[in-house]
């Protein structure tokens, strides 16, 4: 049985589309685990999938997001005495972090519907890069889980 059309250049492709969204794994997993240590990961107070990609453009932006993260129990707590660059630093970290998840999920799924489109992407191995999507999809949804439920006073998670 294959699981890939007999090319083997279509093979060749499968397997630098896999490695490119290994690289960008490790890659969202260093990001990660700075944010985790600038405890960063509260910084961005709202969940936006698709607007929440860009960053605030112009100081007014930046304020209304101190602003808002002003309100929550981590700066309340653990940053009262932090001013906007302190704000900005930890924000970048975890804006990098929420951009290359959603990269990642871009550059897997975008390819993924082509090559099974093409029919070069069949069969079991098909099932289970699959498998691997939503794997990364419910790794997405702990970590939105995880934003909601620290920023109320009596966190379920730390950060």
């Amino acid at each position: 049985m294959t699981f890939f059309n007999t090319s083997a250049s279509t093979s060749r492709a499968i397997a630098l589309w896999l490695f490119a969204c290994c690289a960008m794994v490790f890659v969202t997993l260093i990001i990660g685990g700075m944010t985790r240590l600038t405890h960063a990961g509260l910084s961005i107070v709202e969940w936006q999938p698709l607007v929440g990609a860009l960053p605030p453009l112009n100081a007014a932006d930046w304020q209304t997001l101190f602003a808002k993260y002003q309100l929550t129990p981590e700066f309340r707590l653990r940053n009262h005495d932090m001013d906007l660059a302190g704000f900005q630093y930890i924000f970048w970290w975890e804006w990098a972090h929420r951009l290359s998840g959603r990269l990642i999920g871009l550059v897997f799924f975008v390819p993924y519907v082509w090559f099974i489109v093409r029919g070069q992407l069949r069969g079991k191995l098909a099932w289970q890069v699959l498998g691997f999507f939503v794997l990364g999809g419910l790794q997405g949804a702990m970590g939105w889980y995880m934003v909601k439920s620290g920023l109320v006073d009596d966190p379920r998670v730390s950060s």
